[in-house]
């Protein structure tokens, strides 16, 4: 798997198809060939301008386009033709209209984001310093107390408020797992859109990346990405997307913020605060973030179901086959992406 960032050019570009290869134009600068066979899909930022050709093309090779503003927030994405067996849409929607059901895959999706959540604060416990250590692990233990009320929840309602419990758990005492300029990146409470502080903006940025590739991921193998288990269903959401995110946050997106900032490599001024307290991320800093996410998604991991070595990229691709398998019925239950 190959992505490249349209954050390794200058901000003024013009993308077209030329033979099997995106042309990318900036400026007066010389123009660069990007192999289709190399691309999955393409996001773009800000002001971009593709020619119908080139959107055609990718739309007929199964390869979508996500449109967001500079600052990461969502615009629109192209829907390619559906892969995949009509019939297992349907598997779907029935079991989204299935109470037990719908309550069983829910469970899943939070205890595999909760066993992550906790795997990525004993981590850090290794590696902290001072009195955190100690902090960290009781939150581990406390987050690993909501897992076991999982199998006692009796409605996805109740599913959500164990893993409501939980993030608050979490993000207590995210700031105690970084070891940098703590002062300027505390969090002291989980806000979306606008983002109130830097952390907030950094979160809400990465969330927006992953939530594409699982939306992808979910389209690749067939199923539907607006019909989902654990997030309600509403118009314009992708609810099953956001659901296969959640196992993937602490140890994607969380753990690259984190690496970022102990490395030095985020500091304050990558950051931009506005009137009305809002915080936005400098473009250089976007872009190093995005450089750093693909470079992360080379990194191979063992998968704990397949036991293969697998590049972290594709794990939603391997998630949303079990999730399917599971939906056709070729599968008891849907197994997770545990980190180890």
């Amino acid at each position: 798997m190959f992505e490249r960032s349209l954050k390794d050019f200058p901000y003024h570009y013009h993308l077209h198809l030329k033979d099997d290869n995106i042309r990318v134009e900036a400026d007066d600068r010389p123009p660069v060939m990007i192999p289709l066979h190399h691309v999955e899909s393409l996001v773009v930022f800000g002001n971009v301008m593709m020619t119908p050709f080139l959107i055609h093309r990718l739309a007929r090779d199964h390869k979508p386009v996500t449109w967001l503003t500079e600052y990461g927030r969502f615009m629109a994405r192209t829907e390619t033709p559906v892969s995949g067996n009509v019939l297992l849409r349907v598997a779907q929607h029935g079991c989204a209209c299935d109470t037990e059901k719908t309550l069983a895959v829910s469970r899943f999706f939070a205890a595999g984001k909760l066993q992550n959540q906790k795997q990525t604060l004993m981590r850090s416990a290794r590696e902290a310093l001072n009195d955190d250590p100690a902090l960290l692990r009781q939150a581990a233990k406390e987050i690993n107390a909501q897992i076991g009320c999982l199998p006692l929840a009796e409605t996805v309602d109740e599913v959500r408020g164990i893993e409501g419990t939980a993030a608050r758990i979490y993000w207590e005492v995210f700031p105690l797992m970084l070891r940098q300029n703590r002062d300027f990146f505390w969090l002291t409470e989980r806000t979306r859109r606008p983002a109130r502080d830097p952390i907030n903006s950094l979160l809400n940025f990465v969330y927006t990346v992953l939530a594409n590739d699982c939306a992808s991921a979910c389209q690749s193998v067939g199923l539907d990405p607006q019909v989902g288990f654990l997030h309600a269903l509403r118009p314009g959401r992708s609810s099953l997307a956001l659901d296969l995110m959640e196992e993937l946050r602490p140890v994607t997106a969380d753990r690259a913020i984190i690496t970022l900032i102990n490395r030095q490599q985020l500091t304050p001024r990558d950051f931009v605060l506005h009137e009305g307290n809002t915080v936005t991320i400098r473009e250089d800093a976007r872009k190093l973030i995005l450089s750093h996410l693909t470079e992360r998604k080379k990194e191979e991991v063992t998968h704990p179901l397949t036991a293969r070595k697998t590049p972290l990229g594709l794990i939603p691709h391997v998630q949303a086959r079990l999730l399917a398998q599971h939906l056709r019925g070729d599968r008891p239950h849907y197994p997770p992406y545990l980190h180890r």
